[in-house]
């Protein structure tokens, strides 16, 4: 597949997790029912062109759902001391689970990658400090979980 392309149906399906947690929390909604739903929608597009990734958005909804309080832990740990994950607002909660799955468990793609995603969804869904925000926590957790790839040796 042609990287370009590949890209941009891994940026659709980042995209769409982010959407699909969004639901989940808002809706209570279950996390299969959800991807269910979002892969009926994909089926029905024009020729699926423009889809997404569906496996690797199932992937990161499942994963996010299955390790969430691993996931929660990492995110909250990057956090500044006044902060709790409680009051992020329910979408940015949702990037921040999203990315930080990935980070901590989808190896395959450099953490670089993935932080630069989630920083674009971030300014495509807020124009003030949170696209900054991001940034910051996804890199803290990505050098603490993955410092081979920043250059710092392994401390074990």
């Amino acid at each position: 597949m042609d990287s370009k392309i590949d890209t941009k149906r891994r940026r659709l399906a980042r995209l769409a997790a982010v959407q699909a947690l969004y639901q989940m929390e808002l809706a209570n909604h279950k996390s299969k029912l959800v991807v269910q739903q979002f892969n009926e929608k994909w089926r029905e597009a024009v020729d699926g062109q423009d889809n997404a990734d569906t496996e690797f958005f199932e992937l990161i909804v499942l994963g996010v759902v299955a390790e969430q309080d691993n996931v929660d832990l990492a995110i909250s740990s990057k956090l500044g001391n006044n902060w709790k994950l409680s009051r992020l607002d329910v979408t940015l909660r949702a990037l921040m689970r999203c990315a930080s799955y990935e980070l901590l468990r989808v190896f395959e793609v450099p953490a670089v990658v993935i932080i630069d995603q989630y920083v674009g969804l971030a300014r495509d869904f807020y124009a003030g400090k949170e696209p900054g925000f991001v940034n910051a926590a996804l890199d803290k957790l990505a050098r603490e979980c993955r410092h081979g790839e920043f250059g710092v040796p392994d401390e074990t």
